[in-house]
């Protein structure tokens, strides 16, 4: 041997040889070129094994040649008819072809036999719209009467796109009535009625963990109050409520999540107090712990959903609700190998009752209490106890009521009826029995203003209370924007004509910004602010004993 390898290089060689490799595989392998590979094996007694061996030809199916009819005929008639015959080959040069042919027919005989063969354009368009297969045989079955099952048509998919593997997920086992399982997906294109343009809805879904029963419902936008909603248009469609609702920490529901002690909306808290349930938020990205839900939000987008486009809310509603029942209901689920609508009328009995009166859905948030001892809510004012003043309340408020709350311990502070916008609404053991340090400081600034400033600011106090401290400070900006002196001229001019009003000195600077009035002038606006003093005094009269304006 010319070349002499290194011992692993040998090893290597002798042990693809042992396995039957070719030495052009060898070749391609190791890079050591075939003619030394081969002395390396047959100097340790290794068979060589050539190029093409244990490939045996395969039989012809047929005699294509005409060489008996020739070989008769070079032999004459006399020749016997019963000699050897033929070995039945092929010729090579139509081999290709006719291999070809078969395989297309054989291709094309195949696809015939699919039941799905004449839907082929409309399948195809399903899968090009992202549509599952699912999908497309529920659309055969409603629209042409498809009477062949889901897996003709699960095949025929395949074939068009094959699937992705799967990943195993862990089971969660609950008890009936036990659980359910929120989230939020992304619904159809809408025609939303506002723009008139398309717009991308949410599709809210509450799943059961035992028996899969799902509701799905369509909305434009969420917020707070229409998370809420949701869910008790959910728990009336069920029939029931459960004892635990797992949702993951969207704002809607959760404002600071925790594994431990998260804190929830206190709306969506109140709701589900109301209808006996618990939240049970989900640790931050662990979706799995909510997969029955994931699952019943993938199966709406990929087969009803997909591709759609409605007109308006109600109809696509409508179209989901109708699938709902017709197929989501009535499947075998793959996991529990069980009708939807038989488990579900299992679990129905162990479900809450539902409490006699809806719950009130109301809007919150936070209010600083300001001079007067009130807090504004849609520009009404709602009156705090004492010793409130300059602190934040949380505020509670729908179409009926009005509720302050102690921000650390959750207690009723006050309890009001609405107010029209602009009015005041504040009880007798509310008001000061002396007049606060605050507003004494305020007062005071308006002495120092100007004489008349503070005559008119004392006279506002006195005859108005603590409602009039707003009316105050509106002279007081007045001062800042106009001046001092002219404004200390304009109180001057409502303490001569009787109208101790704020609006007198803020309409007598706005409509003459240059004083003194000529009497001509000063004439229409007296008429004006008495039909504006005589409007005061009958919004007085209609307000209850205990309400200022």
């Amino acid at each position: 041997m010319s070349n002499v390898l290194s011992d692993d290089k040998r090893q290597q060689i002798l042990v693809l040889g042992r396995l039957g490799w070719s030495l052009r595989r060898i070749e391609q392998a190791t890079g050591v070129r075939r003619e030394t590979a081969g002395a390396y094996l047959k100097a340790a007694g290794i068979s060589v094994r050539p190029p093409g061996w244990g490939q045996t030809a395969k039989p012809a199916i047929e005699v294509t040649t005409d060489s008996t009819q020739v070989k008769r005929a070079r032999n004459g008639p006399n020749r016997s008819e019963h000699s050897k015959p033929a070995i039945k080959v092929t010729t090579d040069c139509g081999l290709p072809e006719r291999l070809s042919a078969e395989r297309t027919t054989s291709r094309q005989a195949t696809t015939s036999q699919s039941a799905c063969e004449p839907y082929r354009e409309l399948i195809e368009s399903g899968v090009q719209r992202g549509r599952n297969a699912m999908a497309i045989w529920q659309d055969l079955v409603t629209e042409y009467g498809f009477s062949h099952s889901y897996q003709s048509v699960k095949r025929f998919v395949n074939k068009l796109s094959p699937s992705a593997a799967k990943q195993a997920r862990v089971v969660i086992i609950t008890e009936p009535g036990e659980e359910a399982q929120v989230d939020y997906g992304t619904g159809p294109m809408v025609r939303d009625p506002q723009s008139g343009k398309y717009r991308r809805t949410r599709l809210f879904v509450m799943t059961l963990g035992y028996s899969r029963k799902s509701v799905r419902l369509l909305v434009f936008r969420s917020s707070s109050r229409v998370w809420a909603e949701l869910h008790e248009k959910a728990f009336r469609r069920l029939g029931g409520s459960v004892r635990i609702v797992v949702l993951d920490n969207l704002r809607e529901g959760v404002l600071t999540p925790d594994i431990y002690d998260p804190t929830l909306n206190p709306l969506y808290r109140d709701l589900l107090a109301h209808y006996g349930v618990v939240a049970m938020p989900c640790r931050v990205r662990d979706p799995d712990r909510k997969g029955k839900v994931e699952a019943g939000v993938g199966h709406a987008q990929k087969t009803p959903l997909k591709g759609q486009r409605f007109e308006s809310l109600e109809a696509a509603q409508a179209y989901l609700d109708h699938w709902e029942a017709r197929w989501a209901d009535t499947r075998i689920h793959g996991t529990t190998k069980r009708q939807v609508a038989a488990m579900f009328a299992e679990e129905k009995p162990h479900l809450l009752p539902l409490p006699l009166e809806p719950f009130r859905c109301y809007q919150y948030g936070e209010r600083t209490v300001h001079l007067d001892g009130c807090v504004e809510v849609e520009a009404a004012y709602y009156s705090t106890p004492p010793g409130w003043i300059g602190r934040r309340v949380q505020v509670q408020w729908d179409g009926l009521q009005i509720r302050l709350l102690d921000p650390r311990t959750g207690q009723l502070l006050r309890e009001h009826l609405r107010q029209k916008r602009g009015w005041h609404r504040i009880q007798e053991e509310d008001r000061p029995p002396r007049t606060p340090l605050a507003t004494n400081q305020l007062l005071s600034r308006a002495s120092h203003a100007g004489a008349n400033i503070g005559t008119l600011c004392q006279t506002l106090h006195a005859r108005q209370g603590q409602v009039g401290v707003r009316r105050i400070l509106g002279v007081l900006s007045l001062a800042k924007k106009f001046g001092a002196a002219v404004v200390d001229e304009a109180c001057a001019a409502a303490l001569d004509m009787g109208v101790h009003e704020y609006h007198f000195v803020r309409r007598y600077l706005e409509r003459q910004p240059q004083l003194p009035l000529s009497l001509h002038q000063v004439d229409p606006l007296i008429r004006e602010l008495v039909q504006y003093r005589d409007l005061i005094h009958q919004r007085t009269k209609e307000q209850e004993p205990n309400e200022l304006d």
